[in-house]
C-alpha cells in the first residue's frame, strides 16, 4: 500500500524519456512496455505538459487501452514557462486533459519549484487553483516537484502545508552531494508529514553505467543485478516514498526494472553495506570541491554561472559523458540566467569569497575548454 489512499507499488513508470523512432516518440514500442508494467501489476505513470508527446503517446498507449480506475496517471503544470499571465498558467491544465485524454488525474504536480521558479506559482495564485480542481474531481491529489535547497524546500512546505506530496531528486550518489542534497530535502519532506515520489534514481541514467571502480563493487557483491537495480532499490529502501519513477527508454530496461524491484521488500544488512561501499568509492573520485554556497555568485560582476559549470564539470568527471555534462551545464547556467564560465573577466573576486579557496578562474578556464568549444 502506497499513501494518500492509493494503492502503488514501489516503481513508477516515468514518461519523460520515451524511446524514439525517426525523431518522434515510437507508440508502439510505449504500449509494449505499459502492457510489461501493467501486467506486473504496477500502475503509476508520470508524464508532464512540458514533456513533447509524452501526454498524447500515454493516451494512446494507456488511457485508450486500459480502464481508467486501473491506474494512476500524474502530470505536472510548469507555470514559469512562457506564462506571462495566470490564465496562460492555468491553461497548461486544460490542454493536458485534452491530451491525455484521462478525464482527470490521480496526482497533479506544480512543476519544478524552486529558485526563481517558485514565484509563478504564488504570483497566479495556484495553490488555491489547484484545490478548486481538487473539490471538482478533476484532481485527486495535489502535489509538487523540486529541485533546490532544504532550506527552500521548508519555506514552501511552511507556506503551503496543503501540498500532499513532494516530488524529490534523490539518488545514493546525491545523497550526501552538497550541490543536490537529496538526504537533507527527503528529512525535510518527512519531517512536514509529506510522502516523497522519487525521481531521477538513476541520474539521468548516469547510474546504469557508474565509474568503473564503483560498478566493481556492485558486481563483486551481485554480478547478475544491474547497477541500474542498485540504484532503484536505494530509492525504494526509503521509509515514507509513494513510489520510485524510473524514466525507462525501452523494453529492456523495462524488463531489467520488473525482475528485480517486482518482489523487492527492503535492502540486507549486507546490501546496504555495499552500498555505502559504492558512495565513498564515488567519493574518492577528484572532483572540484564546490559545495554550491553561491558566495562567489554573491560578489561576480558578470554573473557567471560558477556553481552550475563546476556540477556539469563533475558529471564529465564522474560519468565520462560529454553530451549529457554539456546539458547540465546549459540548463544550470544559461538556463538560470547566468553568463557561461567564457565569458570571465579573470577578475578574482570570486575566490576571495570562496570557503573551499578553489581556483575558480582556472577551473572556469576549464570548463570553457571542454564544454563549451
Amino acid at each position: 500500500m502506497g499513501y494518500l489512499g492509493e494503492e502503488i507499488r514501489k516503481l513508477g513508470f516515468g514518461l519523460m524519456r520515451l524511446p524514439q523512432k525517426e525523431g518522434t516518440i515510437d507508440v508502439g514500442q510505449v504500449k509494449e512496455m505499459v502492457d510489461l508494467f501493467m501486467a506486473a501489476g504496477f500502475t503509476y505513470f508520470d508524464t508532464a505538459w512540458a514533456y513533447a508527446g509524452s501526454e498524447e503517446a500515454i493516451r494512446k498507449a494507456l488511457v485508450e487501452r486500459y480502464p481508467r480506475e486501473s491506474y494512476q496517471l500524474a502530470t505536472k503544470n510548469a507555470a514559469w514557462i512562457n506564462c506571462k499571465t495566470k490564465e496562460e498558467a492555468y491553461a497548461q491544465f486544460e490542454v493536458s486533459l485534452a491530451q491525455t485524454g484521462a478525464g482527470y488525474f490521480d496526482f497533479y504536480l506544480l512543476h519544478n519549484l524552486g529558485e526563481s521558479r517558485t514565484h509563478y506559482f504564488d504570483d497566479y495564485d495556484m495553490w488555491n487553483w489547484v484545490q478548486e480542481k481538487k473539490k471538482k474531481g478533476l484532481i485527486h491529489h495535489v502535489g509538487f516537484s523540486f529541485h533546490s535547497t532544504p532550506e527552500e524546500l521548508e519555506e514552501i512546505l511552511n507556506a503551503h502545508p496543503q501540498a500532499e506530496f513532494v516530488q524529490l531528486q534523490i539518488n545514493y550518489a546525491d545523497w550526501e552531494n552538497p550541490a543536490v542534497q537529496s538526504r537533507r530535502c527527503y528529512e525535510i519532506a518527512r519531517k512536514h508529514g509529506k510522502p516523497v515520489i522519487i525521481m531521477e534514481p538513476v541520474k539521468g541514467g548516469m547510474l546504469a553505467t557508474p565509474p568503473e571502480t564503483v560498478e566493481k563493487i556492485l558486481k563483486t557483491a551481485e554480478p547478475d543485478s544491474s547497477a541500474a537495480s542498485w540504484a532503484v532499490r536505494f530509492a525504494a529502501d526509503l521509509e515514507g516514498i509513494i513510489t520510485v519513477l524510473s524514466g525507462m527508454s525501452n523494453i529492456e530496461q523495462m524488463k531489467d526494472n520488473l525482475s528485480y524491484i517486482k518482489h523487492f521488500t527492503g535492502f540486507t544488512e549486507d546490501q546496504k553495506e555495499t552500498l555505502k561501499q559504492a558512495q565513498e568509492e564515488l567519493k574518492k573520485i577528484p572532483l572540484i570541491p564546490c559545495t554550491a554556497c553561491n558566495y562567489c555568485a554573491k560578489v561576480c560582476p558578470e554573473n557567471i554561472g560558477i556553481s552550475g559549470s563546476f556540477t556539469a564539470m563533475n558529471y564529465l568527471t564522474l560519468y565520462g559523458d560529454l553530451g549529457l555534462a554539456k546539458h547540465q551545464e546549459d540548463w544550470l547556467v544559461g538556463g538560470h540566467g547566468q553568463k557561461h564560465a567564457d565569458q570571465c573577466i579573470k577578475c578574482g573576486k570570486c575566490e576571495e569569497a570562496c570557503p573551499q579557496h578553489i581556483a575558480i578562474r582556472k577551473k572556469l578556464v576549464k570548463v570553457t575548454e571542454e564544454l563549451l568549444k
